[in-house]
C-alpha cells in the first residue's frame, strides 16, 4: 500500500493563528487591553508540562496574555476553588483552563463547578457540555473540537461514514463522539471494558483514539484505507536514556495499512491550542461588551 495521507495540524493552526492574531490586535485597539488566558496546574504531570508550555508559546505568537498558575500536589480542593474564585473575578482574565488530571483526592465535579462558565474556553462546566449535548452554541472542548476540525478542513467527509472514538472522557472522548454526530457520522465508542476491540476498529472507517494508552491502536487492528485521528499525547522513553512524545496509535504499523493518519506531535496538539484562543477571543469580546453595556 502507498504511503498515507498526512493529516498535519500545524498548517491549519498557522492559519487560525495569523486570523487571530490581527483579531486580537484589533480587540487591543478597540477595548484597551489585550485579554489573558490563565492556566491552572496542580501537580506536576509530564504530558501536562509539554502541552501547557504549547499553549503558552501560542499565546506569545498571537500577543495575548498567559498566565501559569503551579499549585503543588498537595493542595486540597478548596484551595484549587478559591484560585479559580480570584480568577473568575479578575476582568483581565476571560478565560480559564483547569489542566486534567487533577490528584486523585481532588474531586473533579468540585473544580469544574468552580470555574465560571464565560471563562470555561475549554467547554468543560456542566452548562458548556449541556449545551454541546443538545447542539446549542456554547464553548466546545478544544481537543475534541481540534479532533473533527482536522478532518474538515482536510477534506475529509464524515457523513455516512462508520466512526469509531476510543475513550469516553468528558474533555475528548465523548464530546468528540457528540461532535462527530453533528456531522452526520454513524459513531461507536470504546473504552475499556469493550471486549474484543480490534474487532470494532478494523470497522471504522475513521478513528479517533483518545484512551492515554502509548501505542494502544497498532495496524492489525486496523481495516486498509481507514482515516486515523490519534489524540493522544504520551511521554515514553525514546531508549537512548531520553524521552519522546508518541500518541495512543504505534504509527509505524498503522501508517502501512491507514489511508490517512495524524502524527504525534503535529497532528491535533497544534490545532487544539489555536481552537482555544479562537475560544478566548469569543469569551474576551463577550465579556468586554458585557462590561461595557453594564456601564452605561
Amino acid at each position: 500500500m502507498s504511503e498515507p495521507r498526512l493529516l498535519a495540524g500545524s498548517p491549519i493552526a498557522a492559519e487560525i493563528r495569523a486570523g487571530l492574531t490581527t483579531d486580537f490586535a484589533a480587540f487591543k485597539v478597540k477595548w484597551g487591553y489585550s485579554p489573558t488566558l490563565a492556566i491552572v496546574l496542580v501537580g506536576a504531570d509530564a504530558p501536562s508540562a509539554v502541552y501547557l508550555q504549547q499553549i503558552l508559546r501560542t499565546c506569545q505568537k498571537v500577543g495575548v496574555q498567559g498566565r501559569l498558575l503551579e499549585i503543588g500536589s498537595h493542595a486540597e480542593a478548596d484551595d484549587v476553588c478559591n484560585e479559580i474564585e480570584r480568577l473568575n473575578a479578575d476582568s483581565a482574565v476571560a478565560g480559564i483552563i483547569v489542566q486534567m488530571p487533577l490528584p486523585a483526592h481532588i474531586p473533579l465535579r468540585t473544580v469544574i463547578n468552580a470555574i465560571d462558565p464565560a471563562k470555561d474556553i475549554d467547554g468543560i462546566h456542566p452548562r458548556n457540555a449541556g449545551l454541546l449535548s443538545l447542539g446549542y452554541d456554547g464553548f466546545l472542548p478544544a481537543t475534541a473540537q481540534a479532533s473533527v476540525e482536522i478532518l474538515k478542513r482536510s477534506g475529509i467527509e464524515i457523513a455516512g461514514k462508520r466512526v469509531v472514538v476510543i475513550g469516553r472522557s468528558n474533555v475528548v472522548g465523548k464530546p468528540a463522539a457528540l461532535l462527530l454526530m453533528r456531522e452526520d457520522g454513524t459513531v461507536s465508542v470504546l473504552h475499556s471494558k469493550t471486549k474484543d476491540l480490534a474487532h470494532h476498529t478494523r470497522d471504522a472507517e475513521i478513528l479517533v483514539v483518545a484512551a492515554g494508552k502509548p501505542g494502544l491502536v497498532t495496524g492489525e487492528m486496523l481495516s486498509p484505507g481507514v482515516v486515523v485521528v490519534d489524540v493522544g499525547i504520551n511521554v515514553v522513553d525514546d531508549g537512548e536514556g531520553g524521552k519522546k512524545l508518541v500518541g495512543d496509535v504505534d504509527f509505524a504499523s498503522a501508517s502501512a495499512v491507514a489511508g490517512a493518519i495524524t502524527p504525534v506531535p503535529g497532528g491535533v496538539g497544534p490545532l487544539t491550542n489555536a481552537l482555544l484562543l479562537s475560544h478566548l477571543l469569543q469569551a474576551a469580546t463577550a465579556q468586554a461588551q458585557s462590561q461595557a453595556d453594564a456601564a452605561r
